[in-house]
């Protein structure tokens, strides 16, 4: 599998196909701010859970930026978002502000980009990761940027947010509804807020790139060590960002599963530091930055089974030839099939080799039994409730994921 190309020397502006050297890259653990923000909303809404002052203190952290669907209605208060939507989540690869983090770089690009769709009914959820070496069809910007194909990374040049809104769009065909835009600080401050996260490497992990130094086996990292986890490309897969993003989603799902333990959603201490961690490294859209926009979408994603959050990579692969040389290309049969089944609100099912998108990562042979609750013996039944018929999933063949319940092992690379 070929290597993504080597980045040039940084400049203010990308040139027409933005390069990448060594990296020094935000990773996805921004993406999952879609299901922190949520959670947290719930208790800051919760009554006496946490002071009015509070509140306040976190609806100030947050910076917003004004996009063209902030138009759009907005939820009713905090009740639960009523139908579907889509939440775009962007990680910037700054280093201003970033106390050092990664060099003395100054980067206008996005090297994270997540789309997280909600189903109609809340009964499932599917966060798509968008490579950023992707080289899709770019709409004229703020800054111009030709309608041509160019990686999706420039696009935070050029036009910031809502041009990378307007290409995802574009791209799959799905109106987004809210936006987040995330810098690098938080990653560090979110994982100690929560009391680290548990990954798994099926051996030893060395990066040199990143700094990573992880024994064979289970881990909980927090701090720099989790920054250096999902940073590191060399370090897991075949060394290329198809097989990070893998990798990237054995942290994401460990995330998830915490927030939604009950460790954490009873511990309004822990909230409410892991909302100060994230809240002042976010700039959010308009209709997005709202506690009680949080709040609504807090109430749907907190009753969403761990097995119906599927976690997918764009399909695409490397190895391409003419603009998609040492880039990313799609694989459109595929998307095409993803998206169509996305827009119809069906749940997305993966098969028995969906895990492991480029050798990032495997299934753990020492993961734990799933636990199926036990029934009331005492429970009388409902005669008036009614029963629906869940809707079946569908299997796309070649999409590579995993699902929030499923425990996985970054491979070495």
């Amino acid at each position: 599998m070929s290597e993504l190309s080597k980045r040039a020397p940084r400049a203010d502006a990308p040139s027409s196909i933005a390069r990448h050297g060594r990296l020094k890259r935000s990773a996805a653990w921004k993406s999952v701010l879609g299901f922190i923000g949520g959670t947290l909303a719930m208790v800051l809404v919760a009554g006496s859970s946490v002071a009015a002052i509070a509140v306040w203190q976190l609806q100030s952290n947050i910076e917003t930026e004004d996009i063209p669907f902030d138009a759009q209605d907005l939820p009713p208060g905090v009740a639960a978002y009523d139908g579907a939507f889509n939440i775009m989540i962007v990680g910037s690869d700054t280093r201003e502000g970033q106390g050092g983090i990664g060099g003395n770089e100054r980067a206008t690009l996005n090297d994270v980009n997540m789309l997280l769709h909600v189903s109609e009914n809340h009964d499932s959820a599917v966060l798509v990761s968008i490579p950023r070496d992707m080289v899709v069809p770019l709409p004229k910007c703020e800054n111009g940027g030709p309608a041509t194909g160019e990686p999706i990374n420039t696009t935070l040049y050029y036009g910031g947010l809502s041009c990378t809104v307007a290409t995802v769009q574009n791209l799959t065909g799905l109106e987004i509804q809210f936006a987040g835009l995330i810098d690098f600080t938080g990653v560090i401050e979110m994982a100690d807020a929560i009391g680290g996260v548990e990954v798994c490497a099926n051996e030893r992990i060395v990066d040199s790139y990143t700094g990573l130094d992880l024994p064979a086996g289970s881990s909980t990292i927090s701090g720099f060590q989790a920054l250096a986890f999902l940073r590191s490309r060399h370090g897991v897969g075949d060394g290329s960002d198809l097989g990070r993003i893998s990798s990237q989603q054995v942290f994401l799902s460990s995330l998830v599963r915490k927030i939604k333990s009950d460790d954490t959603l009873t511990n309004p201490g822990r909230l409410y530091s892991l909302a100060q961690a994230a809240t002042k490294s976010m700039t959010l859209s308009e209709n997005f930055a709202r506690l009680d926009t949080l709040a609504s979408i807090a109430l749907v994603l907190k009753d969403i089974p761990l097995e119906h959050i599927v976690m997918v990579q764009y399909p695409s692969r490397t190895g391409g030839t003419g603009i998609y040389l040492g880039k990313v290309q799609p694989i459109t049969s595929t998307a095409n099939a993803l998206f169509a089944a996305i827009k119809a609100d069906t749940p997305i099912g993966l098969d028995a080799n969906a895990v492991g998108a480029n050798g990032g990562s495997e299934l753990n042979p020492n993961a734990p039994a799933p636990s199926t609750p036990a029934a009331d013996p005492s429970a009388t039944p409902d005669p008036s409730a009614t029963t629906e018929t869940p809707v079946a999933a569908q299997v796309i063949p070649g999409l590579k994921g995993q699902t929030a319940a499923q425990y996985t092992c970054s491979v070495a690379n």
